[in-house]
């Protein structure tokens, strides 16, 4: 059980690069973007391509945010120069990254498992630090017999992930950021100050997907492959993320808005491990346990408010007629 929250809590701070890329493009630019099943494939399969041609891991991760960037940029210019409807622009996208990231494997899938790839580098370097075998002592005194590879990861991922969070946050307050935010609000007001939505929707969903590569070619170094068909559904566990994010930490700020998208996405990948722990459930249940989660994340905020709104209205009402029956008590006693 430790071992699976544990794992589910590491994958869901690397997939919360990814929710990020998907509050940017969903939330604050207002744009359906299903370029991310593409995208998030073509982060991998970069990466992916490079580590086994020799290259070093950190280039490699580079060049796939590059790559997805780029990508980005391309659903953009489709809005924007050639006037597709977003939705489409995102399917159009995506169909076409599927047979770019063909070409970019060469084949469905590329193994890493033989590979040096950022995590096996954390893993050795923490095994020769000694922190492992502390931490896992620890869990040893306190009656666990199983314990995680390697702490170094989560480590990793925390701080990475934290960093990325800062910088949107920064990013987000800048003068750009907020043109960014306010094309997302309002684009036909933005564009009465002579400001250039049509760039600033190619830089956005261009930043979007480059956070969705970076996620994607992470989640291959983790998984040990890249595979063409790891991106699909990836724009609904982005959603979901947001979508419970939002629900259980709130948006009232900006930080606390980019913090709760990086909770959601930890929180979807327990839900979904625990999920998978029920008898009667195996994996491939994934795709409809994520509609239910979603679902609920959606459906269950809009019940409450109602139970909320029900409860307000029976109190002004009760109030009104206290009211209304001391005035008539006080008029009743000045006509006797």
């Amino acid at each position: 059980m430790f071992i699976s929250t544990f794992g589910a809590v590491e994958s869901g701070i690397i997939y919360a690069l990814m929710a990020l890329g998907v509050y940017l493009s969903f939330r604050v630019l207002d744009f359906p973007d299903l370029t991310v099943d593409g995208s998030f494939v073509t982060g991998a399969a970069v990466a992916a391509v490079m580590i086994v041609s020799g290259q070093p891991p950190i280039l490699a991760t580079m060049v796939a945010i590059v790559a997805g960037f780029a990508a980005g940029c391309v659903t953009g210019v489709l809005h924007t120069k050639g006037k597709v409807n977003p939705l489409l622009s995102g399917i159009l996208m995506m169909i076409a990254l599927y047979s770019i990231n063909l070409r970019i494997m060469g084949q469905s899938n590329v193994p890493l498992l033989n590979e040096t790839t950022l995590f096996t580098q954390i893993r050795s370097s923490w095994e020769s630090i000694g922190i492992d075998s502390f931490l896992n002592g620890i869990l040893a005194f306190m009656g666990m017999e199983l314990f995680p590879r390697t702490w170094g990861i989560l480590l990793f991922g925390i701080i990475l992930v934290l960093v990325v969070k800062a910088l949107t946050d920064y990013f987000l307050k800048t003068e750009l950021g907020l043109a960014l935010r306010a094309t997302g609000d309002n684009k036909k007001m933005i564009r009465s100050f002579s400001a250039n939505t049509d760039a600033l929707y190619i830089f956005g969903l261009g930043l979007s997907n480059a956070l969705v590569a970076f996620s994607g070619a992470l989640i291959a170094q983790l998984g040990g492959f890249a595979d063409v068909g790891m991106g699909i559904g990836m724009i609904i566990i982005g959603l979901a993320s947001v979508i419970i994010g939002e629900a259980l930490f709130g948006t009232k700020t900006i930080a606390r808005i980019t913090l709760a998208v990086i909770g959601g996405a930890i929180v979807y990948r327990i839900v979904v491990t625990l999920a998978l722990r029920v008898d009667f459930l195996d994996t491939g249940d994934m795709k409809l346990i994520t509609a239910i989660i979603v679902i609920a994340a959606l459906v269950t905020p809009k019940i409450i408010d109602a139970r909320k709104e029900k409860r307000r209205r029976l109190k002004k009402r009760a109030a009104l007629s206290k009211l209304q029956a001391g005035s008539n008590g006080g008029d009743s006693n000045v006509t006797t």
